[in-house]
Parts: structure tokens; C-alpha cells; sequence
């Protein structure tokens, strides 16, 4: 099975950036999509970003838009999220996951595998 492990998360000030790894076990990580989903205190979890396994195609939450990049290295069992231009409300917990499909990937549900997450702090 796929195993996620999170890692790059910290305290940031607000304007500053971050970037967030996210390292996969080898076995078909290639076949998975990867996403990235966060959870602030008090609020419910939020899709942030995704990228599908077949063409490398990349989807963003409405709040993060045009701040945020996903990547990945198929090649590594590599994911990256750069965070950049982040505010106060970007504060929580980033998890990083994988998904045997490709569409649908705004939700959580279509996700088989999660890491353990890694805090993100942006101070005002």
C-alpha cells in the first residue's frame, strides 16, 4: 500500500512562503493522484490542491489560488506544495494524500491514503 509521510511544515510570517514535501513509498505511486487538504482549529477540512497521475494536471481550492503550486516527481515518489503569499488564515494542519482516480479530487472521499500532517503557523 501507499505509505505518506509530511514533512516542511513551520512558523511563518504573514507575506512569507513555505514549502511543504510530501515523500511516497515507491509501490504504484505513479497510478496515484496526489492532493493536499488542511484543517484549521474550529473548521472543517479544506481541499487546498491536486494534481492527477496520468497527465499532470493540477486543481486549487478558491482560497488559494494563484498563492499555491503542487508538484510532483514521479520519479522519487515525490509531492511538493509552495505556499507563497500566505496569511493568517492559512494556519493549520496540512495533510498530504492519494488517490487511485483522477477525478472528483476536490474530495476528500476519493482519497485511499493520508499522511500524518505537518503544522503550518502564519503569525500577523
Amino acid at each position: 500500500q501507499v505509505q505518506l509521510v509530511e514533512s516542511g511544515g513551520g512558523l511563518v510570517q504573514a507575506g512569507g512562503s513555505l514549502r511543504l514535501s510530501c515523500a511516497a513509498s515507491e509501490h504504484t505511486f505513479s497510478s496515484h493522484s496526489m492532493g493536499w487538504f488542511r484543517r484549521a482549529p474550529g473548521k472543517e477540512r479544506e481541499f487546498v490542491a491536486a494534481i492527477t497521475w496520468n497527465d499532470g494536471r493540477t486543481y486549487y481550492g478558491d482560497s488559494v489560488k494563484g498563492r499555491f503550486t503542487i508538484s510532483r516527481d514521479n520519479a522519487n515518489s515525490m509531492a511538493w506544495l509552495q505556499m507563497s503569499g500566505l496569511k493568517p488564515e492559512d494556519t493549520a494542519v496540512y495533510y498530504c494524500a492519494a488517490s487511485p482516480g483522477r477525478y472528483r479530487l476536490a474530495d476528500a472521499g476519493m482519497y485511499a491514503y493520508w499522511g500524518q500532517g505537518t503544522q503550518v503557523t502564519v503569525s500577523s
